[in-house]
């Protein structure tokens, strides 16, 4: 007689698949989540200091209405009170523009107000940018043009035009 063979019950190898399987949905899920963040919280070309996600339709706003006339300045170069002037003047620096009104007005003020520095108690607002001892102390060793003018910025800073001021002609990538 012979034995009786035993039936060997034919499993899927799901046991073994299934945590592979597990591991590959996790490692996707990582990669798409990284992927969404990376694209929700990007920041505009090479702004100068990260700007929270609840300020970045202000920057937006003030690179749309002010950079379309001329280079942007970083709201770091000048204090808080000198934006704060700039928003409420119809004089642009001896130009009639028609000033910005809210909502569009309180998120650049925000942005502004966010980015920017506040005075010290015994100084006179800056309304040129050489005047405002931010620049000065951003640029120690440049000697600036008289007057200094805005577009003058890209002499140093070639990509200017597309706020970024991180990058330097190569003659002054070293001075630091």
């Amino acid at each position: 007689m012979l034995p009786a063979l035993k039936s060997k019950s034919h499993r899927p190898k799901s046991k073994r698949s299934t945590p592979i399987l597990l591991l590959l949905i996790l490692a996707w899920s990582i990669a798409a989540a990284w992927i969404l963040a990376m694209a929700t919280h990007a920041q505009p070309a090479n702004t100068i200091d990260a700007v929270p996600q609840r300020y970045q339709l202000g920057q937006e706003l003030y690179l749309e209405n002010c950079a379309t006339c001329h280079i942007a300045v970083p709201p770091a170069v000048l204090p808080v009170q000198t934006w704060q002037r700039l928003l409420q003047d119809t004089q642009h620096y001896g130009v009639q523009i028609k000033p910005l009104v809210d909502p569009p007005r309180i998120l650049v003020w925000n942005y502004l107000r966010f980015a920017s520095r506040p005075l010290n108690q015994d100084e006179e607002i800056p309304y040129r940018i050489a005047n405002s001892r931010y620049f000065k102390a951003l640029h120690p060793r440049v000697k600036l043009p008289k007057p200094t003018h805005l577009s003058s910025c890209v002499t140093c800073h070639p990509s200017a035009n597309a706020f970024n001021f991180r990058s330097l002609t190569p003659e002054w990538e070293n001075s630091q």
